[in-house]
C-alpha cells in the first residue's frame, strides 16, 4: 500500500515512536482528507506523542484490549516498529482483513525500489548505512539517508530526489515488508530480539525475508557469517569479508588480495568496523559507483554510543559502545584495543543470552569486568567459570559504582569500555541515555547519573 492510497481513509496508529510522529506530521500535511481517527498504545505514552496525534483529533486508547476493539473501525492501520507483529490483538486486527503496516512500509511502495539500498543485520548497520551515504557523498553521489539512521523515511517525501537512498531497516521494519528496496546489505545475524519475534528462528527468518522480496535485484552479503552465506534469495549475490573481493584483516583493507587501506587509514577501531567498511564498498561498487580511496574517507564522524571516545583522565580512555546490546557484539568490541588494558562495564536488561562465550573471551584477554543490573551478575559468574581471578570480576550496584570502581582499578593506558551485551530498557529509557549517562560519568560528571 502506498501512502498516497490512504487519503480519505480512516487511519488508527499503534505505538509513539519517532516514525509515529512524522507519520503524523506527513498526514496532517499531505492528506487533508484522511483521518487518524484512532492513536493507541499498550502503555500511556510521553504527553508530547499524545498532543502530536490529538491535534489531529484522534481517539486515544491505552491497552492492548481497548486498542484491538477501537482500531476494527479503521480502514487501515500504521503501527510503530515496536508494536509486534505478533502481539496477538494486532494479529487479530490483520487477520479482520484491515491491513497493516508500517511508515516505512508505505514510503518504499511509494516511492518504489529504484536508487534504494536497504542496510539491516543484527550489528552494524548503522556504522555501515553512514559509511556508505558518507562515501557515495565522496563521490559526487546525490544521496539521502533515512530510516533507524538519518530522518525517517516519509520525511523523504518532501525532499529533493536523491540519485541513492540509503536506509536502514530493523527487522521490527522487515517482518511485515511488502515492498522491497533495488538493493540490500546484510551485515550479519545472530541472536537478538526474540522477546519481539517470538524466538531466535522466527527473528531470522523475518530478517532474512527482506532477500526474498521481488524489488530486490543485488543483495550484498557478509561472506563470514554462515547464516548469510546458507540464505536464499533470488537476487543477484556478491560478499564481501572474502579475500577474491572486499576483505579486512591485520593488513587493513583489502580488494582482491591487493592492499587499498592500511590500517591507520581506518576511520574507526575494530575489525568489525573495517568489515563494514567493506560491506560498504561492495556494496558502491556493485551499484556503479566509484570511490576515490583514502580521501573519500576524509570527514568521517563515527557514530555516537559506538566504540565513541567520550573521555580521557589521567591516561584512561573512556569508551562508550552501549549500542552493543548482545555477546556477540561486545566481544568483537573486546577485540578492537588490542594490546590495552580493558575495564569492561556490561549489564542490562535480560532477554536470555547466553554469556558463556563472552566469558571466555574475558578470561582469554584477562580484562576486568564489573557487573551491572540486571544481567551483569550472569556476565561476572560466566567470567569466573571461564577462569578469570574473582578479584577482576566485580559486581556493582548501578552504573554510576561501576565508574568509580572502574576508575579506582584502571592505570595510565587503560581503556574503560562499556559495552553491556545487554539492552537497556530495564533501567534507561534506550541505549542512548544509557550512553549519554556513562559519558557524564566518563567526564566526572556524576550528578545526573
Amino acid at each position: 500500500m502506498r501512502f498516497s492510497e490512504l487519503e480519505g481513509r480512516r487511519l488508527g496508529v499503534w505505538g509513539a515512536g519517532r516514525e509515529i510522529s512524522s507519520f503524523a506530521r506527513a498526514v496532517a500535511g499531505r492528506l487533508p482528507a484522511a483521518e487518524i481517527a484512532v492513536a493507541a498504545f499498550d502503555d500511556p505514552p510521553p504527553p508530547d506523542r499524545v498532543r502530536s496525534l490529538l491535534g489531529l483529533g484522534s481517539l486515544t486508547v491505552v491497552g492492548p484490549a481497548e486498542a484491538e476493539a477501537a482500531l476494527r473501525g479503521c480502514e487501515v492501520v500504521i503501527r510503530s516498529p515496536g508494536a509486534s507483529i505478533h502481539k496477538p490483538q494486532l494479529a487479530a486486527v490483520s487477520a479482520a482483513g484491515i491491513p497493516v503496516t508500517t511508515a516505512t512500509g508505505l514510503w518504499l511502495a511509494e516511492h518504489g525500489p529504484d536508487g534504494v539500498l536497504a542496510v539491516s543485520g543484527t550489528k552494524g548497520k548503522s556504522t555501515t548505512a553512514a559509511l556508505t551515504a558518507h562515501l557515495a557523498v565522496a563521490a559526487g553521489v546525490t544521496v539521502a539517508l533515512a530510516g533507524n539512521i538519518g530522518v525517517p523515511a516519509l520525511e523523504l517525501l518532501d525532499a529533493e530526489p536523491a540519485r541513492l537512498t540509503v536506509i536502514e531497516l530493523s527487522s521490527y521494519q522487515i517482518a511485515d515488508l511488502q515492498d522491497g528496496p533495488e538493493a540490500v546489505v546484510m551485515t550479519n545475524l545472530f541472536k537478538e530480539h526474540t522477546e519481539w519475534h517470538g524466538s531466535e528462528e522466527a527473528y531470522r527468518r523475518e530478517k532474512l525475508r527482506l532477500l526474498t522480496l521481488p524489488e530486490v535485484r543485488l543483495a550484498v552479503l557478509n561472506a563470514r557469517d554462515p547464516v548469510l552465506t546458507a540464505a536464499v534469495t533470488g537476487a543477484r549475490v556478491v560478499r564481501y569479508g572474502d579475500p577474491h573481493g572486499w576483505d579486512a584483516g591485520p593488513e587493513g583493507v583489502t580488494r582482491a588480495g591487493h592492499r587499498v587501506l592500511a590500517p591507520g587509514q581506518l576511520p574507526l577501531p575494530g575489525s568489525h568496523n573495517a568489515l563494514n567498511l567493506c560491506a560498504a564498498l561492495c556494496a558502491l561498487e556493485a551499484l556503479g559507483i566509484e570511490v576515490q580511496l583514502p580521501g573519500a574517507l576524509e570527514g568521517f564522524q563515527p557514530l555516537a554510543h559506538r566504540l565513541q571516545l567520550v573521555g580521557e583522565r589521567d591516561g584512561v580512555l573512556w569508551v562508550d559502545d552501549s549500542i552493543s546490546t548482545t555477546p556477540e557484539s561486545t566481544i568483537v568490541a573486546l577485540a578492537s584495543f588490542p594490546g590495552k588494558d580493558l575495564v569492561l562495564i556490561a549489564g542490562g536488561q535480560d532477554r536470555g543470552q547466553d554469556y558463556a562465550e563472552l566469558g571466555s573471551a574475558l578470561a582469554r584477554t584477562g580484562a576486568v569486568v564489573i557487573g551491572v543490573p540486571s544481567t551483569g551478575e550472569r556476565v561476572v559468574r560466566a567470567a569466573r567459570a571461564a577462569g578469570l581471578g574473582p578479584d577482576r570480576a566485580l559486581q556493582a550496584g548501578d552504573l554510576r559504582e561501576a565508574a568509580t570502581l572502574a576508575g579506582e582499578r584502571a592505570t595510565p593506558g587503560t581503556v574503560v569500555l562499556l559495552s553491556p551485551a545487554a539492552p537497556s530498557f530495564d533501567h534507561y529509557r534506550d541505549f542512548e541515555e544509557r550512553g549519554e549517562r556513562f559519558s557524564e560519568l566518563a567526564r566526572g560528571d556524576a550528578s545526573h547519573a
